[in-house]
């Protein structure tokens, strides 16, 4: 037995010497791949520029002779850019979007390549699907106010506060609502079709209370705070908590809410594409977002939550912890799936319109904000 121990001894070291070998050589060898491919990572993503920019410097510096070509695109844009391009042979190299369900489409159709490595392994179970879709962080769905304009002992911390709030005081909210546009928005599907699954009853009867006040209908949470700063706009509905708690930390009058029967809790999902014209770089892109490094600046710098419990920051378990037993985590995979079937998305936006059209001076006027891309 002992003679068996040493060589099992024997063979471990040695099988981790193997590895800090490779770890010590693989990033000189991969870059010199990226950088033989063009320098350059082509990334479309449904984030803000500003808020992704300490992520895309951090990778320069790391990776010097390397650029992020980062296109700014909203969710739905995305879907359809990916498809339109990979028919005509071209493709960016990695997708990166909070539209889990149309992350989840692209990657079953056959739009993404696997990818396994040190940092793919790293992440939850929950992170990852079929080596191809890898999770990047954890996003709340927030309720939003003007604090200016609602006094603490008023702010909504619950579905059914909301929904009392808008119905008491109709006047008061008409025309001052503000929510995601789920015809026009991919990441607004997503949120009000896996709300109205969660709990039916509040989600509906919280759209038609928002319908008839004639809610305004936006494509990205920057321009419902840009809405709800300046008073033209009180309540936010399903609005991105990572940028809403972000906002709140220099400007005093967004006030951010978890409600405490259930929070939906997203992530922004990243793939490398099938046709990548620089797999190398998009490879080296995407292990620096899961990674440690990485994620550290998805929290500091742009204020998102970790997937990875190992990150300094704002890592999962501290969410977990914060919304206890209303934490609500959307999963990775198929059962994403069944919102994009052409007769239910149609019966659900049906639904949906009927809502909106509520008779309402307010909703009659019914106010769609200029598209903004997220």
């Amino acid at each position: 037995m002992s003679r068996i121990r040493r060589m099992l001894r024997t063979a471990i070291v040695a099988t981790m010497a193997l590895a800090v070998q490779a770890g010590a050589q693989v990033t000189p060898d991969r870059l010199g791949a990226a950088l033989r491919e063009g320098g350059t990572v082509v990334v479309y993503g449904a984030t803000d520029r500003d808020v992704v920019q300490p992520v895309i410097a951090a990778f320069e510096a790391r990776y010097r002779g390397l650029h992020v070509d980062y296109h700014d695109i909203n969710s739905a844009e995305l879907y359809q850019r990916v498809i339109t391009e990979s028919e005509r042979g071209a493709s960016a190299d990695v997708l990166w979007s909070s539209a889990m369900d149309l992350q989840v489409k692209l990657v079953n159709d056959g739009y993404a390549q696997p990818w396994r490595s040190p940092e793919t392994a790293s992440l939850p179970a929950w992170a990852t699907w079929k080596d191809e879709a890898f999770a990047t962080t954890y996003e709340p769905a927030a309720i939003v106010y003007n604090k200016r304009a609602l006094a603490p002992d008023e702010v909504p911390d619950t579905h059914a506060a909301l929904i009392r709030l808008l119905t008491e005081q109709p006047a008061r909210f008409r025309g001052r609502l503000a929510t995601y546009d789920p015809e026009r928005s991919g990441l607004g599907l997503l949120l009000h079709s896996q709300d109205a699954q969660a709990n039916p009853t509040a989600f509906w009867q919280l759209v038609r209370a928002m319908g008839g006040e004639g809610v305004e209908r936006h494509m990205s949470t920057s321009a419902m705070l840009d809405r709800i700063s300046s008073g033209e706009v009180l309540i936010g509905y399903n609005l991105l908590g990572s940028y809403a708690q972000s906002r709140a930390q220099r400007d005093p009058a967004i006030g951010v809410v978890w409600p405490r029967d259930y929070t939906l809790v997203l992530s922004r999902v990243a793939f490398i594409a099938r046709k990548a014209q620089h797999p190398a770089a998009a490879r080296l892109w995407l292990d620096f977002l899961l990674s440690a490094h990485g994620q550290e600046i998805l929290a500091q710098g742009a204020g998102l939550f970790t997937v990875r419990e190992d990150a300094p920051g704002k890592a999962a378990s501290s969410l977990r912890h914060q919304l206890g037993s209303a934490f609500r985590p959307i999963a990775l995979g198929t059962s994403l799936l069944a919102y994009l079937d052409q007769i239910k998305r149609r019966d659900f936006l049906h639904e949906w319109d009927d809502a909106m059209r509520r008779p309402s001076a307010a909703s009659s006027t019914g106010r769609s904000a200029t598209p903004s891309p997220r």
